[in-house]
Formats: C-alpha cells, structure tokens, sequence
C-alpha cells in the first residue's frame, strides 16, 4: 500500500506542475504521477481557494459612498450600490472564476 503524502509535499507538487508549464497528462508522464491523483490534488486546491473569508469592517460606510472589494485573485469590485448577501455572494464567485 502506498504511503499518504503530506498537505506540504502536496503542494509542493502543486507548485512543480503549475511552474512546469506542461499540460496535466505530459507532467505525470514526466513525473510517474497518476493523472487522477493530480486532478484531484487541483480540485481540492481549488475548492480551499475559493472559500470565502470573514472580514471586518472597519468602519460603517456612510450613505451613497460605495464600497471596494478586493478579491484573492488581485481584482476588485467596486460600486456605490447594494447588494443582499446571496446576490453579493454569488457577484464574489463570478469574479473570482473569472
């Protein structure tokens, strides 16, 4: 039975294929890697980054001054409207997968 790796060589092998350049199946032949257990190493990658965060705000926002967003991708949304928490939810993810 082979040995479980550990979340860190876990991503160091993340790190190796998205540095290497090659598509998943030519890096796991270079490598001796299964190609469903790199998938699966990018899926659940995936999934811990697009957890949504706690946040704190600093201050309440006075009326009609709008708000910045800035998303873990280094983009950031910013607008003078309102938004319930689903609708503003969902504007997160489409900008985030964008």
């Amino acid at each position: 039975m082979a040995s479980r790796r550990s979340s860190e060589e876990i991503q160091e092998i993340l790190e190796r294929y998205r540095t290497s350049g090659l598509s998943q199946l030519e890096y796991c032949r270079q490598t001796g890697m299964v190609l469903s257990t790199l998938g699966r190493y990018l899926r659940r990658s995936q999934r811990r980054e697009q957890q949504l965060v706690r946040v704190k705000v600093e201050a309440t926002p006075e009326p009609g001054t709008g708000y910045v967003l800035m998303l873990a991708n280094g983009r950031r949304i910013a607008g003078g409207w309102g938004f319930e928490d689903a609708e503003l939810a969902r504007l997160i993810r489409v900008a985030e997968s964008a």
